[in-house]
């Protein structure tokens, strides 16, 4: 079972590892950098990080943010729109099909939120990524070059998950 638990000062370093592993770091960039990017988080109304535990173990990182008004990069998208990023912290976790799960249970708390649409913007070449969001139900709407590179835009709305419990 995955609990979504804040994000505190105590679990920095441990996110710190985690984004100096290889397989974290191809994606999210400076680990010190990206470490101080979600400390500002935890004063950011915008901004929920949480580390994501499975059965009590701390697995993975996962953030969700509101796409807020015209100077967003995505505020195209409806009001209301919900942004995710994540990552499985320890190799020996990759590959075992929980990045699909985690994200899905994520979602399903969201939906219950009220959320309409939750997008996500994975670079085009991160292959494993993106078929572990298509796994979760986010289908491809467009690719847009962003302040980080090229991303491939994903959405998934709550009327698609009502289709998929139906």
């Amino acid at each position: 079972m995955f609990v979504f638990r804040p994000v505190t000062e105590a679990d920095l370093p441990l996110l710190l590892r985690w984004l100096a592993e290889p397989h974290v770091r191809r994606w999210w960039g400076e680990p010190e950098v990206e470490a101080e990017e979600i400390r500002g988080h935890f004063s950011d109304p915008l901004v929920n990080p949480y580390l994501v535990l499975l059965d009590g173990e701390p697995i993975g990182y996962i953030q969700s943010y509101v796409v807020d008004g015209p100077e967003h990069p995505y505020g195209d998208q409806p009001a209301g729109t919900v942004g995710i990023d994540q990552f499985i912290g320890p190799r020996s976790h990759i590959g075992r099909g929980l990045g699909p799960q985690m994200i899905e249970a994520f979602v399903a708390g969201l939906f219950e939120q009220g959320v309409e649409r939750i997008i996500i913007d994975p670079h085009p070449d991160n292959r494993p990524a993106i078929r572990a969001y298509e796994k979760a139900g986010f289908r491809v709407f467009d690719q847009r070059q962003t302040e980080d590179g090229p991303a491939l835009m994903m959405a998934r709305d709550r009327a698609r998950r009502r289709e998929r419990d139906d």
